[in-house]
């Protein structure tokens, strides 16, 4: 039998029609795949400390969808080198937590924080109390059935630098499988953090050694304040205690990369901000004397309580002023704003005028924080930077909600 020619020309047609439709789908899985693939791998940890526990582990299993990792901070380390637990595991909401993390394959893996520099190095730099202390760790880790441990150890002597990167490494191999990440600093150039830079200067962490021995580190890139000298006069004229002005927190993970891999870094962000009482001196902003720790719901009802418009910092945080309600000087909220202040920036600006032409000091207050904004602007340099992800300090209920939506 003969098929004739129109009958065979659709034929052919249609199956050309077909292969050219498959190939456009394959190309565009090519295509399209590894963009979606690369902002998944980008991890998001989250600490939760003990003193707000229930809130925090409320607001984790609220959230847990966009958690890759979960840090309880929890741990702390006596000056035998043994450890404490500051919570109870066996509390409904934690293990409720840590249900649903399994459930849903996010880490579970807490913080061992020690703050006595002298005990640090007494403990590390003896082979004996090192291995005890690290056999206890492990042994935590294991009891739990945790996915690795999470270590803070701040304040340490100079001295105890290589002690530190040997405990380091034998933690390592006695965890076996399990996960170490290091909580290190966030180191300022020598040239912002200094005048004149020192011939040596003595770190208290080898990042190269950390870079062999830690699976990952997250660097505590922010409680800046006025560690960098450049950014200090080039922010001058207005209030400047920043809690991490984006473009420090940039020179600190350019430093950072000189030493670790990019995909070893999770860029630590804050989801707090502080409050500062501003010494206003003639003509500048002379000193600043904290006052508190503060949280986002916190600020919003001080904004509302003295009508004091948020505003926005150069270094991309949120920022408001005012003269608190005991202080003689909330006379002048009355007094018009000089022409020009930055939002946010409206009762230091009176200050200014008031001591610069009455030749006096003025106290006012000034609170810097950073809001789901100004984390944004991190997690830009997370995807810039392509690092390992973001880890949030701290998840207690009190972040700013708008946060969530960015991960």
């Amino acid at each position: 039998m003969t098929v004739p020619a129109s009958t065979m020309n659709m034929v052919l047609n249609k199956s050309a029609f077909f292969l050219n439709f498959y190939i456009a789908i394959i190309l565009l899985g090519f295509f399209f795949v590894p963009a979606v693939a690369q902002g998944a791998s980008q991890d998001v940890g989250v600490w939760i400390p003990w003193w707000t526990e229930e809130a925090g582990t409320e607001s984790a299993l609220e959230h847990i969808k966009d958690i890759d990792i979960i840090y309880p901070f929890v741990f702390e380390v006596n000056s035998d080198g043994s450890l404490k637990n500051r919570v109870n595991f066996k509390d409904d909401h934690w293990e409720e937590l840590f249900d649903k993390a399994d459930d849903d394959r996010v880490d579970i893996i807490p913080t061992v924080a020690w703050f006595d520099g002298d005990a640090i190095h007494k403990i590390l730099s003896s082979k004996s109390s090192r291995k005890k202390h690290v056999d206890e760790i492990v042994k935590m880790v294991n009891k739990y059935r945790f996915d690795g441990v999470n270590i803070d150890y701040e304040s340490k002597l100079g001295e105890t630098i290589d002690y530190y990167s040997d405990f380091l490494k034998e933690l390592e191999d006695a965890l076996g499988r399990k996960d170490l990440t290091c909580t290190i600093e966030a180191r300022t150039p020598p040239d912002s953090r200094w005048k004149e830079v020192p011939e040596v200067i003595k770190y208290a962490n080898d990042y190269k050694e950390m870079n062999k021995y830690c699976d990952w580190v997250e660097i505590m890139a922010y409680d800046q304040q006025r560690a960098d000298l450049k950014l200090n006069d080039k922010r001058k004229g207005v209030p400047y205690m920043p809690v991490a002005d984006t473009e420090w927190v940039e020179k600190v993970v350019e430093l950072a990369l000189e030493d670790f891999d990019k995909d070893k870094v999770m860029l630590g962000v804050a989801t707090y901000g502080r409050a500062w009482d501003v010494t206003v001196a003639p003509e500048w902003y002379r000193d600043y004397k904290q006052v508190a720790a503060i949280n986002h719901p916190r600020i919003l009802e001080l904004s509302e309580k003295y009508n004091s418009p948020i505003g926005r910092t150069e270094g991309g945080e949120a920022v408001i002023s005012y003269f608190p309600e005991d202080s003689v000087w909330k006379i002048f909220n009355a007094l018009p704003t000089p022409v020009g202040t930055p939002k946010g920036f409206e009762a230091a600006a009176k200050a200014l005028l008031v001591a610069t032409y009455a030749k006096v000091e003025v106290p006012v207050r000034v609170i810097i924080w950073s809001d789901a904004e100004a984390i944004e602007e991190k997690l830009d340099l997370v995807k810039k930077y392509d690092l390992r992800g973001v880890a949030v300090f701290k998840v207690d209920g009190e972040e700013d909600s708008k946060m969530w939506k960015l991960f």
